[in-house]
């Protein structure tokens, strides 16, 4: 019933920036968290940054001052600006959205992910 879509992903050099949009869409009532979550290879899942429906932000040390998550809650849509690539940050990047459906549902949906890629 819901369904989230990223863009922005690419190939870019170490330095370079990238920004990921990721847009949900369906029977939603309304969203409370939206994040980015990424997964490098041979690595776990992890969280890079969550923001909240009223706009306070968690992002984990290792992009804080590099990336910036924001949405636009009429647009339903979570953004991650990316700056100073490094090939660390080489994943795929993956939207999380907590939101309560039309019928009163709460559900934490996931998009398909895009891949970021940094060369050095």
């Amino acid at each position: 019933q819901v369904q989230l879509v990223e863009s922005g992903g690419g190939l870019v050099q170490a330095g370079g920036s990238l920004r990921l949009s990721c847009a949900a869409s369906g029977s939603i009532f309304s969203i409370n968290t939206m994040g980015w979550y990424r997964q490098a290879p041979g690595k776990q899942r992890e969280l890079v940054a969550a923001i909240t429906r009223s706009g306070s932000t968690n992002v984990v040390d290792s992009v804080k001052g590099r990336f910036t998550i924001s949405r636009d809650n009429a647009k339903n849509t979570v953004y991650l600006q990316m700056n100073s690539l490094t090939p660390e940050d080489t994943a795929v990047y993956y939207c999380n959205a907590r939101l309560v459906t039309i019928s009163d549902r709460y559900e934490s949906n996931w998009g398909q992910g895009t891949r970021v890629t940094v060369s050095s």
